[in-house]
Parts: structure tokens; sequence; C-alpha cells
């Protein structure tokens, strides 16, 4: 927030785009830290976190914003700059500034409540949000991965026909169902249509496995691929992939993937297998364009 506030002292009027360049001048940003996403992938982090330094200093009435879009210092903000000479904190904030109490009080509530209540210096309430998800996240995988794991092999079967038609894959319940279930063929598993039309197949194996899968194991099904002349497989497991096996189908044809139990726990949470949704939040920003008057 103080850079941001650095920036406005000339007393000019300032662009929020324009300062987000500045300011990663300042920071000495890379193109990649500048570029980096937060979790959900739609926004940058330092572009999302220049916009609420803007609304904490607005809100403090340290700025003012003339116009959509932008903003210039007050006389309240040169009275901050001189007086706090380091890091302009939330704490700094709600120190002197009633209007920055009763903006966060509403949201420090609702933290408390969901169990935020670590120190958030330095964090958007997005990157809180999104934070808790991805360790509620974490927990849910953990868990259904410890009820895969404990499961008959014939249910972990199932498992992957729910899980495969879910994304698109296998066609009818039916056909799905008889292409995984058939018996171990020269190290496959299965055979399921890539679409509904059956224009290509992928050849499975579904395995639940102590330890970690090294590459002998996927070398065997690569050599049963060759067999049948097959360009793409999957290898799905509960265990994880050693780093040679991992490396080995990165260099190779026909084309493999590679399921470990972590990432099976999360496509099963993205496609909504052996979960259920209980509840969703949905986020919203202010549209500037609603309120223009141009």
């Amino acid at each position: 927030m103080r850079p941001l506030l650095v920036l406005a002292s000339d007393g000019r009027e300032h662009l929020l785009s324009d300062a987000r360049e500045t300011l990663a001048e300042t920071f000495k940003l890379t193109e990649e830290e500048k570029k980096a996403l937060l979790p959900s992938g739609r926004q940058a982090k330092f572009g999302n976190r220049v916009a609420w330094a803007k609304v904490y200093l607005t809100r403090a009435r340290a700025l003012d914003t003339p116009k959509r879009g932008s903003f210039r210092i007050t006389e309240r903000g040169r009275e901050l700059l001189r007086d706090v000479p380091e890091r302009i904190t939330i704490k700094e904030l709600m120190d002197r500034f009633p209007e920055i109490v009763e903006f966060r009080s509403p949201r420090q509530q609702k933290e408390t409540a969901a169990g935020l209540e670590a120190d958030d210096e330095g964090q958007t309430p997005e990157e809180l949000l999104e934070d808790a998800y991805q360790r509620f996240r974490t927990d849910i995988a953990s868990e259904l991965l410890a009820h895969v794991t404990a499961a008959s092999s014939h249910f972990f079967e199932r498992l992957v026909v729910e899980l495969l038609l879910s994304m698109g894959y296998g066609g009818s319940r039916k056909e799905a169902g008889e292409a995984i279930g058939r018996a171990g063929d020269e190290g496959i598993d299965g055979i399921i249509n890539e679409d509904r039309l059956g224009l290509d197949v992928i050849y499975i194996q579904a395995k639940k496995w102590e330890g970690s899968v090294g590459r002998p194991e996927i070398q065997k099904f690569v050599g049963a691929l060759h067999g049948k002349r097959a360009k793409k497989g999957v290898f799905i497991t509960t265990s994880t992939f050693s780093s040679e096996a991992i490396d080995y189908v990165a260099r190779i044809e026909p084309k493999v993937v590679l399921i470990d139990g972590q990432m099976l726990a999360n496509l099963m949470i993205d496609f909504n297998v052996g979960v259920t949704p209980v509840t969703s939040y949905e986020t919203k920003r202010i549209d500037s364009d609603y309120f223009s008057e141009e």
C-alpha cells in the first residue's frame, strides 16, 4: 500500500492500469511473477493485490477516485505517508481510521467463523478464500483416497467406469462397464471409447497398488499397447509413480497418461464422483460499466 501511496504523492490523477506497471518495476518483479495467477487461474495475483491496496487506501480516505479506474492522493494520504515511513499494513490502517475498522468488521467475523484467524497481512480476500478452499479440498481428497484404497478391486473398477463416463468417455454406461470389467489381456485391463461415436479407443490399466509404481510396470503396459497397435493409454493407480516412470512416459510413443492416487481423488472431486456438493459460494465484482453515465 505504501508504494501505491508514494506513486500518488505527486498529486496527479493516476490510472490503476498504469500503477500496476510502475509498481511492478518498483518491486523488481520478473515477467513470471507479474503473470502468476491466483489458484482459480482467472486473475493475476499481483494485479489483484494492487487493486485491493487501492480499495483499502480509498476506504481510509487516503486516496480518492475522481473517475472510474483512476485515483489521486488526499491530504489524509499525505499525512499517512509522513507518519508511517515504513510498511503500511491493514493493522496500521485499523489503528488510525474507524472507516477501516467498520469495513473490516463483517469480514473478520466471517473469517473467524470459517477458521481463518491466521495473520492475513499481505493476502487479499480472494487469496484468503482460495487458500481456505484449497485446504478444504486437500482434506476431502485425502479422505476420498483413503476410502478408495480400502475398497475392493471390483469397486475400484466400477469407480473408474463412473469417472471416465463423467469425464465424457466411454459411450454408454453398459459399454463402458463391459470394457473396463474384462479380464486382463496382456497387461491391459480394458478398452474404452474416447468419444461417444467410438472414433478412437483408449487402452486402460487400473490397479490398486502397494508402494510406488515403477518404470518396469509401465514398460509392460506400453509393450501391450504396441502389441495392439494402440496410440493411447491410461494407467490408473491408487498409489504413486516413480520419477523414472514419469520420465519414461514423457519420451515415448504411444501417448500414455499416468493417473496416481492424488490425481484420481482430485478428478473425482472435479467431476462429482463419490462426493456430493453441499454449499457453493459465488463471488462477484462491481460492474463499473453499469455506473458509467457517459
